[in-house]
């Protein structure tokens, strides 16, 4: 089996090349892969798979050519992953698979951007230099809840990102770094049936050329705590600019892994950021297993 890994701002995947359709992919696979000991590592798993191919793309295979098929570490599905998009771009560029959205090719949508489908719908992509952004839709804000982690209860507002965000500002007593991540904070059930990704926020110094700068750390449902979430981080733009009485603008977002840009527009927001390939190679399946 071939595999590449890559990651963007510390948020890394295994990614699996597979454009027919015809892996046998399967949870247990997905953790064994993701094993950080025994296998390869990584937050997640990328399928590269054509959207007429697979089952879950098939209704966008008209406006995309290609399907992320997006698994977390403990091998369950995810709508979607903001990073996971950034880095899946890089990879079907580095291996020829798209062109870069600058190109005037017919893989690329007249707006300037690469389409790519996945499991919240289509998102679109450019070339920034070094950095990849991805357009996904306009965080929405929606109710709220509390998260508690340790004897720490703290308020929060829930926001969709074509997933489900939990943000929480800490008390200005409070540093990020104390806080504890190796177990799921406890979240409302009845605000998350499908579960959530919480983020935890506070303050940064002004940045030029931004209308807020937050840093951030993330539990992340089905991966636990990992050094970046992109959909985590529009989550948290989202709310940064609502606090400073903004309905659209640009926000630093740091997370330990590096640093992402969140551009909130009218109707949709571009996530932005650097995607790293590091390592290709092949693996054996039968070794993953016990």
């Amino acid at each position: 089996m071939e595999f590449t890994k890559g990651h963007g701002t510390g948020n890394d995947f295994v990614i699996l090349p597979d454009p027919d359709g015809t892996l046998d992919l399967t949870p247990g696979l997905v953790a064994a892969l993701c094993d950080r000991r025994r296998g390869l590592g990584g937050d997640g798993v990328l399928r590269v798979v054509r959207a007429a191919r697979h089952p879950e793309g098939v209704a966008l295979a008209g406006e995309a050519e290609w399907f992320m098929d997006y698994w977390n570490s403990d091998g369950s599905f995810a709508e979607m992953c903001g990073n996971g998009a950034r880095v899946f771009v890089r990879y079907l560029l580095d291996r020829s698979l798209a062109v870069a959205p600058s190109s005037s090719s017919s893989s690329v949508s007249s707006g300037g951007t690469l389409p790519i489908a996945t499991r919240a719908g289509l998102v679109r992509a450019r070339v920034e230099g070094a950095d990849v952004a991805v357009e996904m839709r306009r965080p929405r804000l929606y109710d709220t809840a509390t998260a508690t982690l340790g004897g720490l209860t703290l308020p929060g507002a829930a926001v969709d990102v074509g997933n489900p965000h939990l943000v929480c500002a800490l008390p200005a007593a409070l540093e990020l770094t104390a806080l504890d991540l190796t177990r799921a904070p406890e979240v409302d059930a009845g605000v998350f049936p499908a579960g959530v990704n919480v983020e935890f926020t506070t303050p940064g110094e002004p940045v030029t050329g931004t209308d807020a700068h937050v840093l951030m750390r993330v539990y992340e449902r089905g991966s636990a705590e990992t050094l970046s979430c992109g959909t985590g981080a529009c989550a948290v733009g989202a709310v940064a600019l609502r606090d400073a009485g903004l309905d659209t603008g640009t926000v630093a977002v740091d997370v330990p892994g590096g640093r992402l840009t969140v551009t909130v527009t009218a109707d949709s927001c571009w996530l932005s950021g650097p995607a790293v390939l590091v390592a290709t190679g092949t693996l054996t399946p039968s070794a993953l297993t016990p």
